[in-house]
């Protein structure tokens, strides 16, 4: 059966929305940059969002052809946290049911992301008798496991529902043999339901440029060694201990300290209410580290890719990532990444041919790949090819081929066997 029209599922947070901020990212990207191929091959895509402004229209046609994003209302027009959005998912459902309704709408697949999302497609399931995927992108175990009972205000619901999503499904893309993993042993999940699927990355934007350009671009001395974060600024991600390997680098190598500039891409740093970007700043201050440390805050992806080739490493420390587009993006623009061993990463990053795989919260091991990295110029050049060269696996022509297939066997073959294995 030929796929022509799919709902997507993005109730917490918009593809359109401003990368960067406090709940926005990769899954953010994912959507949008999937929707797009999708609707370049003349597949009907609508994408159903919570309407976050009263200034968002109900339809926006700005994604491209055959690709709309539908504002949904429920619990108010303004910005909400993921917790605050789960007593409002009955209003935002019955408002897709009223704009499918209103326009005679009939969809072959529903496209759902977030646990949040998942709850909403298990309901339009049962009034619509249409088979629905479900990508997580972040799981509540996991998040419980690295900070326990910090995950959310609702950390039982949210493994509750997860838990239920994984039931409930006719299928489930994971982003890496690890997701699966987890899927398999924390949520007891049926493996013929699996499929893997990685996300992509938009080799048209992100492609490896001159770095001499880069770096003029951005008004960026050419000896400077530019070293990189770009994602949201929360305790998570762990940009406190790339502070601290700074701080180790000006212990034992000063001189090399002084080549280097750490690039902060994310949030607000401007927010004196962002508790996260407050205690980095103190932390920075403390550390006398401020001439070496720049709270760029959030950037347009227009300019993301001029910040990546500039870098001489992009440092993702994260605790816990359940794939890591920004390494990807890294990778595609001929950049070097330096990354925590967890999740998503442990499987992108190639330690020694695209970077460096280091434990999650050592700043001592952060700090000597850095060195060893800065002090080999032929390491890092031959890193800069290999990067740009694993990133071509990951185009999102080819991702869609794969997930395409998935979407197909769900809407000829919805039901699996229920045997776990």
């Amino acid at each position: 059966m030929k796929i022509e029209k799919i709902a997507m599922l993005s109730v917490h947070t918009s593809p359109l929305a401003p990368l960067g901020g406090k709940k926005t990212g990769g899954m953010n990207v994912y959507v949008r940059e999937l929707a797009q191929e999708l609707g370049r091959r003349g597949i009907a895509i609508d994408i159903f969002t919570r309407r976050a402004s009263p200034e968002a229209p109900e339809i926006d046609y700005s994604l491209g052809e055959n690709v709309r994003v539908i504002h949904v209302q429920a619990g108010g027009s303004q910005p909400l946290n993921p917790e605050e959005v789960y007593c409002h998912l009955a209003q935002f459902t019955s408002g897709v049911m009223a704009f499918t309704t209103r326009y005679d709408l009939r969809y072959d697949l529903i496209y759902s992301h977030y646990w949040l999302s998942g709850c909403v497609a298990q309901n339009l399931k049962q009034v619509w008798g249409t088979p629905f995927v479900q990508m997580f992108h972040t799981l509540g175990h996991m998040k419980n496991r690295i900070i326990p009972g910090k995950v959310s205000m609702l950390p039982d619901v949210r493994i509750t529902a997860e838990t239920q999503i994984v039931q409930w499904a006719d299928r489930i893309v994971a982003a890496t043999p690890a997701e699966q993993a987890q899927l398999l042993w924390l949520y007891r999940a049926n493996r013929r339901k699996i499929a893997i699927a990685s996300p992509g990355v938009n080799t048209r934007r992100f492609h490896p440029i001159p770095v001499e350009e880069a770096k003029a671009r951005l008004n960026i001395p050419q000896d400077t060694n530019l070293l990189l974060f770009v994602g949201r600024i929360e305790p998570l991600k762990a940009v406190d201990t790339i502070i601290e390997a700074l701080d180790i680098i000006w212990r034992d190598h000063p001189q090399l300290l002084e080549t280097i500039r750490l690039g902060i891409v994310g949030g607000n740093p401007d927010d004196p209410a962002d508790p996260e970007i407050s205690r980095l700043k103190q932390q920075v201050a403390q550390l006398d580290l401020a001439p070496f440390v720049d709270f760029i805050g959030a950037k347009d992806q227009s300019l993301l890719p001029y910040y990546y080739t500039a870098a001489s490493a992009v440092l993702v420390p994260s605790d816990y990532e359940s794939f890591g587009m920004v390494a990807l993006e890294a990778m595609a623009s001929g950049t070097p990444v330096i990354a925590s061993e967890v999740g998503g990463l442990a499987f992108l990053v190639e330690d020694g041919k695209t970077g460096f795989l280091v434990p999650s919260r050592d700043p001592a091991a952060l700090a000597d790949r850095i060195t060893r990295l800065l002090q080999n110029p032929e390491k890092q050049a031959y890193m800069r090819r290999e990067s740009a060269e694993v990133a071509r696996r990951y185009t999102w022509s080819a991702i869609t081929d794969q997930l395409l297939a998935v979407f197909g066997d769900v809407v000829t073959h919805p039901k699996v066997s229920l045997h776990k294995s």
